[in-house]
């Protein structure tokens, strides 16, 4: 009897690609710098055993990224990302929360892992036998996957407020061709708080996570690129390089909400 071939790799769509792209991009630049690449930074300058922390979390990254891109070892690969971003949110970035709480910077910090965690997460539920987030256990569920929603929604919140908290730097950073500079700078953080609350609450879930990746793109694209191109400093490649894995996290968070209906109102 004829049996039909599976092809060699198997990606969830554009935003699996992207993602694993960018974990491959990160190792890349672990390795050249010598130290952390930009959103698996927060480990204390003291730590011990920190350089080969650094090569760890480079060759993490390598190995899950390559590993996505082919379908024999993408559920292993997305598995061991959603377990070394959880371990850096509870290790380094929950702990800096609870030191110092009423600091916008370090809720920040913590939701561009806790996304990444989300990303991870969803990618483990897609990857799953039956590709669905369906199958019952642990990062695979239905339960999980509201889960990891859940905490892609929660990372957008701080996003949105450190607009407000450095509305200044926010301000300052509107490309000067567009208009009513204050505007855009305030539009976007309340469309990040809009977007988290929309994905926590299941209503038009899926059209805000497509909107708030299409926002992460855009600030990619239209804020930090031109940065660049104008000569950018070491901090500004940091922060531009952020802004694109937090872009590649986000479309894998859109994505994993296919067939699921723009304006539901409820979390499938």
């Amino acid at each position: 009897m004829n049996t039909i071939q599976r092809p060699a790799t198997r990606v969830g769509g554009a935003g699996h690609v992207a993602f694993a792209v960018t974990m491959i991009g990160l190792r890349i630049l672990g390795l050249a710098r010598g130290d952390f690449a930009p959103i698996w930074n927060g480990a204390p300058a003291g730590l011990p055993a920190r350089a080969a922390l650094v090569y760890a979390c480079a060759l993490v990254s390598l190995l899950s990224g390559l590993g996505l891109l082919w379908r024999r070892t993408a559920a292993a690969s997305s598995g061991v990302l959603l377990a070394s971003f959880m371990a850096w949110l509870l290790a380094f970035r929950l702990p800096l929360v609870s030191a110092t709480p009423a600091s916008s910077g370090t809720w920040w910090a913590c939701g561009e892992t806790a996304l990444m965690v989300a990303a991870a997460w969803l990618l483990v539920a897609g990857l799953s036998p039956d590709g669905d987030g369906r199958r019952r256990g642990f990062a695979t569920g239905e339960a999980s996957v509201r889960i990891a929603r859940t905490l892609y929604g929660l990372a957008l919140l701080p996003f949105g407020v450190a607009h407000f908290t450095y509305l200044e730097r926010t301000v300052s950073m509107v490309p000067a061709w567009l208009p009513w500079h204050l505007a855009w700078a305030t539009l976007t953080g309340c469309a990040f708080i809009a977007a988290g609350v929309a994905v926590i609450a299941g209503v038009c879930a899926r059209l805000a996570a497509r909107l708030s990746a299409l926002q992460m793109l855009l600030f990619t694209l239209l804020v930090w690129v031109p940065i660049l191109a104008a000569g950018a400093g070491a901090a500004d490649w940091d922060e531009a390089i952020d802004s694109w894995v937090l872009t590649a996290g986000a479309w894998v968070v859109a994505d994993s909400y296919r067939g699921i209906p723009r304006l539901a109102a409820h979390r499938r």
